[in-house]
């Protein structure tokens, strides 16, 4: 859970700053936030770190393993008013231990002492995410990805076990000193009452429109709520708006928003086209689970590696090597030690995110039908890429050719595919025509 310098501690409800005055919207009566410095069972509570409709979080220190954690004390009072308070509370408990994993907030143990139910976690100095966002606006779509992407990985964790987590937004996600998120809170869904709908479980600015029809939570209203959670990285802004709860529920019904890219027009396509996906209308054109999502989003952090970096870092140190930049085709020259040289062409693929290309191609001579055999005979001994026939102006040319998947080629792998295709294709048009043209 965040430090003991902070108050933003997620719980199932909007978090009251430690030094507010008590208002009619203050979810927990003040006569039960007392235990500072006293003893629950084997813990020191030494002070709170957040509250909400749920309960109190305290810094403790297990007195047992000499260690500091987080606290999660119910509220006494609410549990003599909900019959199910604490059935909710001990199944949070059981789904969060069941799950570890680097990018979750590990729940240690469950238990009562008294009339207090408690719930020991894994105490994570740092922030929440929204108070990230609250703090710095837009985080920029780099970092945004990284984020999303480790939110993913937690999320796929829990959905390979068969956990929907149900209430995922920035409240419940810890963000550690190193940048890394850590999902809180599973099986914390709460009742939101609406005119329409009498149970709503969840936040409703995070729920996908399946679930305000009455559908049960899955693992693709999971990847709606980070569809959610990523719009407002990027844009500081929900995606869905309204100013009363129906008007909200139809925005989100609806299922219209701003593209991204509307609201920050530096952000890639290829990151306005994930976070389309993520928050389609209809859940079986999202993807499936954290685990997908968590594929898409590492190809689309890939392509937002910049091509132009990523030659800089694979041709920077070698001196027969020079290139430049032409709208979307970088053109590479090789210099060789006996005078020839050739250009090889870096080129993405028109492909959507997550199954884009990187094109590596040059241009060996035209293709003639007489050369057909010699070519092919070549091409058997080709390490990286293969001969073929590709349009070239308007005249078919014989061309050496690799593709790697855009989102994970790395600076060594262009470097050593560019050198072995410029190598090839200039050979073979050595042989071929005996000119050095391309």
């Amino acid at each position: 859970m965040p430090s003991q310098h902070s108050s933003d501690v997620s719980l199932d409800t909007v978090v009251v700053p430690l030094d507010a005055e008590p208002t009619a919207s203050t979810h927990i009566e003040l006569d039960e936030i007392l235990l500072d410095g006293q003893i629950v069972d084997i813990y020191h509570c030494q002070n709170v770190l957040g509250r909400g409709g749920m309960g109190v979080v305290y810094l403790a220190r297990n007195q047992l393993l000499h260690r500091q954690c987080a606290l999660k004390v119910l509220s006494p009072r609410r549990v003599s008013r909900s019959i199910d308070y604490v059935e909710r509370f001990e199944n949070e408990g059981r789904a969060a231990a069941a799950l570890v994993h680097s990018n979750i907030v590990t729940t240690h143990a469950i238990g009562k002492a008294g009339n207090h139910h408690f719930l020991e976690m894994e105490f994570v100095p740092g922030q929440s995410l929204q108070r990230e966002i609250d703090t710095n606006g837009p985080i920029g779509p780099l970092r945004a990805t990284q984020m999303a992407v480790g939110i993913a990985d937690g999320l796929a964790a829990a959905h390979r076990i068969g956990i929907v987590h149900r209430d995922l937004k920035p409240d419940n996600v810890l963000v550690t000193p190193a940048g890394y998120p850590k999902i809180a809170d599973f099986g914390l869904a709460k009742e939101i009452h609406s005119k329409n709908h009498a149970k709503l479980a969840g936040t409703p600015h995070f729920m996908a429109p399946e679930l305000l029809e009455g559908a049960d939570a899955s693992t693709a209203s999971d990847v709606f709520a980070l569809g959610v959670c990523y719009y407002l990285m990027l844009t500081g802004v929900h995606p869905f708006e309204g100013s009363t709860m129906n008007a909200l529920m139809s925005s989100i019904l609806t299922g219209e928003y701003k593209s991204v890219r509307r609201h920050q027009p530096e952000i890639p396509l290829e990151i306005a086209e994930c976070v389309s996906l993520m928050l389609a209308r209809d859940p079986a054109m999202r993807p499936r689970d954290g685990a997908g999502i968590s594929q898409l989003l590492q190809a689309v952090l890939g392509s937002t590696r910049d091509l132009d970096t990523l030659v800089y870092e694979a041709f920077s140190n070698v001196p027969s090597i020079t290139w430049k930049s032409e709208q979307k085709t970088v053109h590479v020259t090789i210099s060789f030690p006996n005078g020839r040289s050739q250009v090889v062409y870096l080129e993405n693929s028109e492909h959507r995110a997550g199954d884009r290309l990187l094109n590596i191609y040059s241009v060996c001579c035209d293709s003639r039908p007489d050369f057909y055999e010699n070519a092919l005979r070549l091409n058997a001994v080709v390490l990286h890429g293969g001969l073929s026939i590709k349009d070239i102006d308007g005249r078919p040319c014989f061309v050496m050719v690799d593709t790697y998947p855009r989102a994970t080629v790395s600076a060594e792998e262009i470097r050593r595919s560019v050198v072995e295709i410029g190598a090839r294709a200039d050979e073979i048009e050595n042989l071929l025509t005996g000119n050095d043209i391309n």
